[in-house]
């Protein structure tokens, strides 16, 4: 049974999401999150790295670079009543996390 709700409550909720990925370009994927990194307006000369720097990191880092593209906000975007708050998120290389593992099965 739903607890009863009323409007104007606002809950705190956490959304818990894996996503499995197949990055055909990493290179396209790289060059779209130094764009973005660009796009950031980050005042530069207030970071112990250069931009070209940060840049480099990116395109050298593809699990860094994909995970810096993932905009959680647009998975919700179209929801009413919802906001983003905050979250976290990073992306890995190879098959599922162990603790990510409970109820999917092996891509086959």
């Amino acid at each position: 049974m739903l607890p009863v709700m009323t409007v104007g409550e606002p809950v705190v909720m956490q959304v818990y999401c894996r996503v499995e990925v197949v990055v055909d370009d990493p290179v396209a994927v790289a060059e779209l999150a130094v764009q973005r990194l660009r796009d950031a307006g980050i005042d530069w000369s207030r970071e112990q790295d250069t931009v070209e720097d940060a840049a480099a990191e990116l395109r050298g880092d593809l699990a860094q670079a994909l995970a810096s593209v993932v905009d959680p906000e647009r998975m919700l975007a179209d929801v009413p009543g919802v906001e983003v708050r905050r979250g976290r998120w990073w992306a890995e290389r190879g098959g599922p996390s162990a603790r990510f593992a409970p109820g999917f099965a092996a891509a086959g």
